[in-house]
Formats: C-alpha cells, sequence, structure tokens
C-alpha cells in the first residue's frame, strides 16, 4: 500500500518547480521519465543544465538508492550508475516529498542498441556489466531488478550504464524489486537472497533476452525449457557452458563468468582470423612470389645490358 501511495504523492506537471528545503537549489519539471514501486522519476532542468530527479514520500528508499549511487562512483573505473549530484527534500504545503538530483544518462536502451549494432556486441556490453558488477557486489550490494530497460548504452565509444538502482539490495537481504523473466525465483532455480548468484542468473537470462527480444513464459521444466532456447540458437549456443552455470548457481563471481566470456570471445575472434588468414595468406604470398620473380627477370635483363653495353658480352 505504501509503494502505491508514494508513488501517486509524487506526480507533479511539466513546469513545477522543486525547491530543496537545505541546499536551496531549484528544478524545473520538464517531463516524467518513468515510476516504479517506490517513486519517480522526472527529467528537470536547473541552472546547470539538464538531470535526472528522483522522488518519494518514503526516505527510506531515497537514502537506500542515495547509498547505492554512493557505492557505484567507488567502484574504480565504474560508470555504471548515475552521478549523484544532490539529495534535500521539498515541503509543497503540508507534505514533504524527499528526492535525490541525479545525472540524466542520454543513449539507447539495451535491447534497441543491440538490434541496431547487431548481436556481435552482445559479448562486449556483458562483459562491461560483469566487470562492474564485480565491484558491487565487493561493496556488499546485489543490483537485483537487473534487465535491458534498466540499461543505457551511451557515447560514440558504446559504454553500459544504469538508469534505475531502485532494486538494488544489501547483501543477505531478499531482494526487493524484480521482474519476472530474470527472476531465478519465478523459474524454480533459486532463491530471492541478495546475493551475486542472483545477479549473475538475471546476467545469463539478460543475454538469452538479447538473442529472444520477445520474452517468453515458463513452462514445464524450467532448465529443459532454457536448455532448448539457448540450444535453439546457433549463436547463443557458443555461450551454453557459460549461460548453464549461471542459470545453476555454480558461479561465485561475477569476474569467474567474466573470464570465461572473455575465453570464449578470444576463441571466436581466433577462429575468425583462422578463417581469414586461411585464405588471404596464400594469396598474398603468391602475389609476393609473382613480384619477386618479375624483378628478378628485370634485374637480370638490367645487369645482362648493362654488360653487353660496356662490351663484356659479345
Amino acid at each position: 500500500m505504501m509503494n502505491n501511495i508514494s508513488k501517486n504523492q509524487c506526480n507533479y506537471s511539466t513546469g513545477t518547480v522543486i525547491i530543496g528545503k537545505w541546499h536551496r537549489h531549484h528544478y524545473e519539471i520538464v517531463k516524467k521519465l518513468g515510476s516504479g514501486a517506490n517513486g519517480v522519476v522526472y527529467l528537470a532542468k536547473n541552472r546547470n543544465g539538464y538531470t535526472a530527479v528522483k522522488m518519494s514520500v518514503d526516505s527510506v528508499t531515497i537514502t537506500t538508492e542515495v547509498n547505492v549511487l554512493k557505492a557505484l562512483e567507488k567502484v574504480q573505473g565504474s560508470a555504471l550508475g548515475p552521478s549523484l549530484y544532490d539529495v534535500d527534500d521539498w515541503v509543497n504545503g503540508k507534505r514533504r516529498i524527499h528526492f535525490y538530483a541525479m545525472e540524466y544518462i542520454q543513449g539507447q536502451e539495451l535491447l534497441s542498441f543491440i538490434r541496431e549494432k547487431g548481436l556481435s556486441w552482445t559479448g562486449v556490453m556483458i562483459v562491461q556489466l560483469l566487470d562492474v558488477l564485480e565491484g558491487l557486489h565487493e561493496k556488499g550490494w546485489i543490483f537485483g531488478d537487473l534487465k535491458p530497460e534498466n540499461l543505457i548504452v551511451e557515447g560514440p565509444t558504446p559504454r553500459i550504464r544504469c538508469i534505475d538502482v531502485g532494486g538494488t539490495t544489501m547483501k543477505g537481504r531478499a531482494i526487493k524489486e524484480f521482474t519476472e523473466f530474470f527472476d531465478r525465483g519465478y523459474w524454480g532455480l533459486g532463491s530471492r537472497k541478495a546475493e551475486p548468484s542472483y545477479d549473475l542468473f538475471s546476467t545469463a537470462m539478460m543475454m538469452i533476452n538479447l538473442y529472444y527480444p520477445k520474452r517468453f513464459v515458463k513452462k514445464g521444466d524450467s532448465i529443459k525449457q532454457l536448455t532448448a532456447m539457448i540450444q535453439g540458437n546457433k549463436e547463443l549456443i557458443k555461450f551454453e557452458t557459460v549461460l548453464m552455470k549461471a542459470l545453476l548457481g555454480k558461479y561465485d563471481s561475477a569476474k569467474e563468468m567474466k573470464k570465461e566470456i572473455l575465453v570464449i570471445l578470444s576463441v571466436g575472434e581466433r577462429s575468425q582470423k583462422q578463417r581469414t588468414t586461411r585464405y588471404l595468406p596464400k594469396t598474398k604470398k603468391k602475389r609476393m612470389r609473382s613480384f619477386w620473380e618479375t624483378a628478378s627477370i628485370l634485374l637480370l635483363t638490367l645487369i645482362l645490358y648493362t654488360l653487353y653495353i660496356y662490351g663484356y658480352i659479345l
């Protein structure tokens, strides 16, 4: 009940100005970006440009998400989550709204990026994600509601970013937000305890989703069904070993899963090079041999002609 109240009490129209009680920063609402169980996110503008503002009547929600963003910022080399700009309260009449302002990340949702750029980018994006999950797990947090809709690919050099940390949960607790397709509890393949293996299961399901954009529902034996889906795609099947280990909770860390995907990607790259060089070197060698044969004939002709000119050859 509290979640519905939280969302409904944070609905505001374009042009509404939010003024922080403590820091006195002004934010003018431009449009709603999205809403969830624990609040609403708006695109807003202030004197520094555009920013995303998350609002909730639940102070615990805001405090928890702010702590997650701070934890993400501490992950070395990480840019998974948006940068945190401001945390404050807004007193609107008798109502107090808790909010934080963060970086507004622009880019393509992961699914549309892969659809446009091609499935060959899947491994690269997943490796990026696992790299950051590794750091997040080391800080004591589990992402939880991991799905393509929560991930944006930004920049000319594609980089995966997160636009919603609302499901992030401290290790050992119960996952507070999830989406059925990516939830191991839904598939009957584990609990909803916040631990690294939960995120890695979701990562595996996200890889499957990238190859099967139209999500499917559980039917019968989960493992048989998921195995059939993996084996039914000639590109996805190369990741079968890694995916099955993640689905069955066989990985202790994101680092392990990342290493095994990198091996698969490197083997694929070597195979591609071998397929290419199987033909190209022969052509190149043939051209080089032809070049040197021609050069040798020309050089011999030049020597003989020079000897003839100077009278050494009659």
